[in-house]
């Protein structure tokens, strides 16, 4: 497995946690990455946080091909993806309400408590993903491994 792929792999969890409209990253100034959250941003917003997430597993648990005798594995799964998206919301929702007084070491600690909240919410997902990982046939690893390697809609990249 290559670093590349790793990350493609790693991106595709995290990207699990949070809805795909919750946050923007913008560069700054010293190549500093700010959160702003995009709900703030962006008046066009149309489908929810929580709408996001119920769409992503839906359509993850159509993917992997989770069967009746996998649901519970799959339950605990969604339930922590649930959990982690309204812990970013509430985590991002705290930092845009004081966005514009922070000063520059206190937008450094604002970003860096995102940070490990979203490093915990990993490390969450990761162990129930692994219990119900755990659950599947070789042909649904097969396909999971695939799934998990490929970059949002994109195939999963190849050498050649």
């Amino acid at each position: 497995m290559t670093l590349k792929s790793t990350f493609y792999g790693t991106a595709l969890l995290a990207g699990l946690l949070l809805p795909a409209s919750a946050y923007a990253q913008n560069e700054t100034p010293g190549g500093v990455m700010a959160l702003t959250h995009h709900a703030k941003a962006s008046p066009q917003k149309s489908v929810s946080s929580a709408d996001q997430v119920e769409q992503r597993i839906t359509r993850l648990h159509s993917q992997l091909h989770i069967t009746p005798g996998q649901q519970a594995q799959w339950d605990q799964f969604a339930q922590v993806m649930r959990e982690n998206a309204a812990n970013m919301d509430k985590t991002l929702e705290q930092r845009s309400t004081g966005f514009a007084t922070l000063n520059a070491a206190d937008n450094m600690e604002s970003y860096a408590q995102i940070a490990q909240q979203h490093a915990q919410d990993t490390q969450k997902l990761a162990t129930a993903f692994q219990a119900l990982y755990g659950s599947f046939s070789d042909d649904q690893k097969k396909n999971a491994d695939t799934v998990f390697r490929a970059r949002g809609d994109h195939p999963p990249h190849t050498k050649g």
